[in-house]
């Protein structure tokens, strides 16, 4: 059974406020929130989900918003950078609209083959924003402050840092199926295929020996998740990591999807997770997001918990 990865799934990163997270993500960078729950092990916070129109895997950046959380250390041992697609010749439009917002940009820079903008979320979470001529199969959301000719296409890149490398770059190119595209000064850039074609194929491992750890907390990724198309090539998965002496969870029902978690060597948790069945399971598509969705073991309590939670006023 084939085991190697189509791509990314989801990003998961930690925030504070979550009124400012949803702020930033839908108007800022114009991302539709697909669904409103909680943290399945934690439901006394938020997990959003912020994506395409329909959630579609590969365009998923995911948010545990606890207020008055204590600040994190972007460094070793975590993906340090999420890079969103967007089309070509947009970034231009993108710095005069972040501008307008009161949002610090780099200038646009060229790096390898793609035109890159760099900003920070509210919490100081590093994003990257990349012109690039590969296709993404994805349904851009334009119900927005984003028009569809500049709209994201979903996430195309990670990037993580390490101290020592080489176990990640074994990992990459062994156990996950990764193939190591190329190579400039410290960064090595891994593919999941030989086109490009299709979102989160890329990951960028930076080798940094001089890097402090990370800390993870608000202003930093928690987790990066990689798509299986269904629970059996993910139990294959499961099993493979397994006899590679890797440790492995056992398969999470997260409702929208089926998950399992391990660390790379050099500390980053992933998780493998299935495509289906979908952020549409307990909504409608043209109500993803509305209003606050729990798993069927936590529904009795859905009045108690939503009351304990912050209002947030999500506009799309």
């Amino acid at each position: 059974m084939d085991v190697r990865p189509s791509g990314i799934h989801h990003v998961t990163a930690i925030a504070s406020d979550p009124q400012a997270n949803a702020d930033f993500y839908l108007n800022a960078l114009g991302m539709r929130m697909v669904k409103r729950t909680v943290n399945f092990d934690s439901p006394d916070t938020y997990h959003f989900y912020y994506g395409d129109r329909a959630g579609n895997p590969g365009t998923i950046m995911t948010f545990f918003p606890w207020p008055d959380a204590p600040k994190g250390k972007i460094g070793a041992g975590q993906a340090t950078t999420t890079t969103f697609s967007v089309p070509e010749g947009s970034l231009g439009w993108w710095a005069e609209h972040l501008a307008g917002l009161n949002v610090e940009t780099t200038r646009p820079r060229t790096r390898g083959e793609e035109d890159v903008l760099s900003l920070r979320d509210p919490d100081g979470l590093i994003i990257e924003l990349a012109a690039s001529a590969d296709h993404h199969d994805t349904d851009p959301w334009d119900g927005g402050v984003v028009p569809a000719d500049h709209a994201i296409r979903g996430i195309r890149a990670v990037t993580l840092t390490e101290q020592d490398a080489e176990g990640t770059a074994q990992m990459l190119g062994g156990q996950l199926g990764f193939h190591l595209h190329s190579e400039d000064g410290n960064r090595m850039r891994f593919r999941t295929n030989d086109t490009g074609d299709g979102v989160g194929t890329i990951v960028d491992v930076l080798a940094d020996p001089r890097a402090e750890r990370g800390l993870v907390a608000a202003g930093t990724v928690h987790h990066v998740a990689y798509r299986a198309p269904d629970t059996p090539v993910q139990d294959a998965w499961r099993q493979r990591l397994e006899q590679d002496g890797v440790g492995v969870t056992e398969i999470r029902d997260r409702t929208y999807f089926t998950s399992i978690y391990f660390r790379e060597p050099g500390g980053v948790l992933l998780e493998i997770a299935t495509d289906g069945p979908g952020f549409d399971y307990d909504e409608p598509l043209l109500e993803l997001g509305r209003s606050l969705k729990l798993p069927p073991w936590l529904q009795p309590d859905h009045d108690q918990i939503a009351a304990s939670l912050p209002r947030v006023e999500v506009n799309q």
